[in-house]
């Protein structure tokens, strides 16, 4: 029972699982990555407004924007070499526009929760004002996760995902294939095409 349970069926199902489970991992460490630099501009973010808002006479929602503007320069620093930095380097310059686009919704969510606090509801004590910042950081950060692994870094050009998807395919094949089929024969056919 057991040798029948190793091959067959559960042979053709082996090569998706792994590929499966590569994306999965990938996907894990992206979020690890993104969150150790998330947490890095959290730290930052929240000790520039606690200074400026104690140090300063700029109301409570200025002194947020302020913090979400040095935290997304700190930031840009960690996702590009860090969390991102096997992802496509072709256009910095759009990368860049995208990446303060994004940002910019990213910093009126966050602070729009601030300010629905702070004017709306009239919650401006310093306890309040920091829950309510860090609330609207941890809204604005599910914008900003889909936003950028989306539109701002990129993965690699197409080539290097075809392949990927050819590896995938060889393994398929060799664990799949019948014996008259040869992956040369595709390698030749893909050459013909690409």
């Amino acid at each position: 029972m057991e040798h029948g349970s190793k091959g067959g069926s559960d042979g053709l199902h082996t090569p998706p699982r792994s590929a499966v489970r590569r994306r999965f991992d990938q996907f894990a460490a992206e979020v690890a990555k993104f969150g150790a630099v998330g947490t890095a501009g959290l730290i930052v973010n929240l000790l520039v407004f606690n200074l400026v808002r104690h140090t300063t006479d700029l109301p409570v929602v200025r002194a947020s924007v302020t913090a979400t503007v040095v935290a997304i320069c700190s930031n840009y620093i960690g996702f590009r070499y860090f969390t991102y930095r096997d992802r496509d380097k072709s256009g910095r310059t759009k990368e860049l526009s995208l990446f303060l686009l994004f940002s910019a919704v990213g910093l009126v969510i966050e602070n729009g929760v601030l300010y629905a606090a702070t004017y709306g509801f009239g919650l401006d004590s310093p306890l309040q004002s920091n829950v309510f910042k860090f609330v609207g950081i941890g809204v604005a950060t599910l914008f900003r996760f889909w936003s950028y692994r989306t539109w701002v870094f990129r993965t690699l050009p197409a080539r290097e995902a075809v392949a990927s998807a050819e590896s995938f395919l060889e393994e398929a094949d060799a664990a799949s294939a019948p014996e008259g089929r040869t992956l040369p024969e595709r390698r030749t056919q893909h050459q013909r095409v690409g």
